[in-house]
């Protein structure tokens, strides 16, 4: 049998390796699992493993205040380190490009344990945007042993980088987990949900906006909180929906330029069921968010990416989405395009996801039963 360490801590982490951990837990006589939090989204982590099912077998709880990434990287290794030495797994699973993905595999490494990580091979090409995350998945894919990349154009960017050996491009498991996630809400019913949005007037547009990115902190948020003040007073049918990130630099910008607008909801961090059941319900999506840039087209939903680079240009060249940086005209122009052009957001609604299919999990799986580890 063997046994498999995943490793998260945020719930972008969760939400992609939750539908991974339930197909490893299908093969019991093959696979054993255990799931070790490191904590940095504590209410946002718990929420989505509950949503899932999963319970954590370790949690190193890092969440603290004003803790720098020097801080989190140290703890989290301190930590780790114990774990994987006493749980001895065959195969560690890191997902993405957080500061614990990095450091998990680097503690990994330190145990002499393989590494794969899943959605491997994502490049900006600037190591300062997103900032950490370029640099984090760039030295965990030089530590990892198996690569599963989201995309052909993933495996090409390992490929550039000279890393070649057990890289497959499997899809993304975020496909997976919208597709399990939305099922459950089906089968569990959304009276909780539909209550929980009462306020909002179904009968008009709804621009779904998520923002929090590092890069754009300070003058970013600014033009990007203006663009939206401007964008709300396009029409009379459109409510604009702004879960806000909790990091004080988002909710300060955020606060001060957008509150008391009457067609502006600025509302706390949403569970996950609620995000991807108001996201099915939106006209497009304005995010910075790299999971949603690949959920929303699988519901048909135009999305517009407020931010200078990204690392998923598939869905740009798709025509699935739009890169629209922080610039305050460019964003209003690119809304105001969606809202006012039905050819333009038609192209863009009925473009096919390039993300996956909702079968990575199972390629996965297949691998890892068919390699030696």
């Amino acid at each position: 049998m063997k046994k498999i360490l995943f490793i998260y801590g945020t719930r972008p982490e969760a939400i992609k390796m939750a539908p991974l951990i339930l197909e490893f837990r299908k093969h019991p006589a093959e696979f054993s699992t255990v799931v070790c939090l490191t904590g940095q989204h504590r209410e946002m982590l718990d929420q989505v493993n509950q949503f899932f099912g999963i319970v954590g077998d370790h949690d190193l709880n890092l969440m603290k205040p004003n803790q720098s990434l020097g801080d989190i990287t140290a703890r989290c290794i301190e930590g780790l380190g114990p774990i994987i030495e006493s749980e001895k797994p065959n195969l560690v699973f890191v997902q993405g490009d957080t500061t614990s993905v990095m450091a998990a595999a680097l503690a990994s490494y330190y145990c002499k344990t393989s590494v794969a990580h899943l959605e491997a091979g994502l490049r900006s090409g600037n190591k300062y945007s997103p900032f950490p995350e370029e640099m984090n998945r760039k030295i965990a894919g030089q530590i990892a042993e198996f690569h599963f990349a989201p995309t052909q154009g993933a495996v090409e960017n390992l490929r550039a980088e000279g890393i070649v050996d057990k890289v497959l491009n499997v899809g993304n498991t975020v496909i997976d987990a919208l597709h399990l996630g939305l099922r459950l809400i089906e089968k569990n019913g959304d009276a909780d949900i539909r209550e929980h949005f009462s306020y909002l007037d179904f009968g008009k547009r709804i621009i779904l906006v998520t923002g929090h990115r590092r890069e754009s902190f300070g003058d970013g948020f600014e033009n990007i909180c203006e663009a939206i003040k401007t964008v709300a007073e396009i029409s009379d049918d459109l409510e604009v929906v702004y879960p806000v990130h909790l990091n004080p630099n988002v909710r300060a910008p955020v606060n001060r330029i957008l509150k008391d607008r009457p067609n502006i909801h600025l509302i706390e961090p949403l569970d996950y069921r609620f995000l991807i059941w108001l996201m099915g319900k939106s006209y497009f999506v304005l995010t910075d968010s790299g999971g949603i840039q690949e959920e929303a087209p699988a519901l048909g939903k135009p999305v517009l990416v407020m931010r200078e680079v990204t690392e998923r240009m598939e869905g740009v060249t798709a025509g699935t989405a739009r890169l629209v940086g922080t610039s305050r005209d460019s964003i209003i122009a690119s809304c105001r395009d969606l809202l006012t052009n039905r050819a333009s957001y038609d192209a863009m609604s009925k473009a096919v996801n390039p993300y996956g299919d909702g079968k990575t999990s199972e390629r996965i799986v297949q691998c890892v039963r068919s390699a030696s580890v």
